[in-house]
């Protein structure tokens, strides 16, 4: 694959912002590393929006002006189908990008966002723990819970926000070599050590 890569983040209203902040970082450091690429973010308009921890953003594009991506990340939200699915704009969009990009990816219940735009089917998936039932809902979906993120052709779902990060760097190393990987997660200093994890 090129390395002037552009990726592409779709966000929304009430969107979870450590579902792609995390993502966005890796790929910027990826593309910091190889001098070329960049990131962007792209919703149904380019009006303000406010993240589901309050968080105000701007698209950088709209549906209609958005540039040829490379790869395509679809974070998650908290209430999924009034935010997320709701959107027959958004869905479209999404299939209409499949076709183009060199991996479709999502992180927690943005996975629920590919499997409404029926591009799931008869794929391995994978998304955050308390909406597994979701995607256990569809024949043609084979749910894999215990997995933090699953490849299945271009289709990469993770679940949720760290398991975002591990999916994009693992992603990057693909896309790279695992070598490059590595280093963005060194400059990252992306070694979790999360606390109140052991029995004491």
């Amino acid at each position: 694959m090129k390395k002037n890569l552009t990726y592409g983040i779709y966000i929304y209203e009430q969107v979870a912002e450590l579902d792609f902040v995390g993502p966005q970082q890796v790929f910027a450091a990826s593309n910091q590393l190889c001098g070329a690429g960049r990131v962007v973010t792209v919703g149904r308009n380019t009006e303000p929006l406010r993240g589901i921890g309050g968080l105000r953003m701007i698209p950088d594009y709209s549906f209609e002006d958005a540039p040829d991506l490379d790869v395509l990340l679809l974070p998650g939200t908290g209430e999924v189908e009034k935010y997320a699915l709701s959107s027959g704009e958004a869905l479209a969009w999404v299939q209409d990008q499949f076709d183009k990009v060199e991996y479709m990816t999502a992180v927690c219940t943005g996975g629920l966002i590919l499997q409404k735009a029926g591009l799931l089917k008869g794929r391995r998936a994978t998304t955050h723990w308390q909406l597994m039932d979701y995607l256990a809902e569809d024949p043609e979906v084979t749910e894999l819970p215990e997995m933090r993120y699953v490849r299945d052709g271009k289709v990469v779902t993770s679940q949720g926000v760290s398991a975002g990060i591990d999916m994009a760097l693992w992603l990057v190393g693909q896309i790279h070599d695992p070598d490059h990987a590595r280093m963005v997660r060194k400059i990252l200093q992306y070694d979790p050590a999360p606390p109140y994890t052991a029995e004491v």
